[in-house]
């Protein structure tokens, strides 16, 4: 088993930065593990990055291309997602997930999830 635990979330102003953490135990070897989010009012969650276990390959949702940067440090067992210029939209729950897959595995090949921790941007 994999026990996820998301951090980082709260409310800032539009342009301004967060950094996300997602601290895994249990089983987390050869997992590669991925962001989602979930805004509010929407009834599924969309991927926002995955990185491998190795580290060497990563995968961004167009939206957040160029502004989100997804890193891990196998040593601490965690994942950063730092997000950079925030925009009101980017507003959501944050859930970490872990998976036996590449970084582009579709969603529900995510068999782990975290409990999600709280974005909002305001304008």
């Amino acid at each position: 088993q994999v026990q996820l635990v998301e951090s980082g979330g709260g409310l800032v102003q539009a342009g301004t930065s967060l950094r996300l953490s997602c601290a895994a135990s249990g089983r987390t070897f050869s997992r590669s593990i991925g962001w989602f989010r979930q805004a509010p009012g929407k009834g599924e969650r969309e991927f926002v990055a995955a990185i491998t276990w190795s580290g060497s390959s990563t995968h961004y949702a167009d939206f957040v291309k160029g502004r989100f940067i997804i890193s891990r440090v196998n040593f601490e067992n965690t994942v950063y997602l730092q997000m950079n210029s925030l925009k009101p939209e980017d507003t959501a729950v944050y859930y970490c997930a872990a998976s036996y897959g590449s970084a582009t595995a579709p969603l529900d090949e995510y068999d782990y999830w975290g409990q999600g921790t709280q974005v909002t941007v305001s304008s």
